[in-house]
């Protein structure tokens, strides 16, 4: 799996993890995806994803989205 695949899949794993920590516990676990929906959209204007860094670091190959 390259690095877009890891990053978009990390994304949406953490958004429904939180949205369901949201329903079980507590409303302020929206938090965490509005963090991580913030993260995405800088990255589409910036380029850099911290999460695509590290991957890079760790030997993944990049995608058409994030080259390292």
């Amino acid at each position: 799996m390259n690095i877009d695949r890891i990053v978009f899949a990390f994304a949406g794993v953490m958004i429904l993890i939180s949205l369901a920590l949201s329903q079980l516990h507590s409303a302020f676990w929206l938090l965490l995806t509005a963090f991580v929906g913030i993260n995405m959209l800088q990255a589409a204007f910036t380029g850099f994803c911290p999460l695509a860094k590290i991957l890079a670091r760790l030997g993944r190959k990049p995608g058409p989205a994030f080259q390292a």
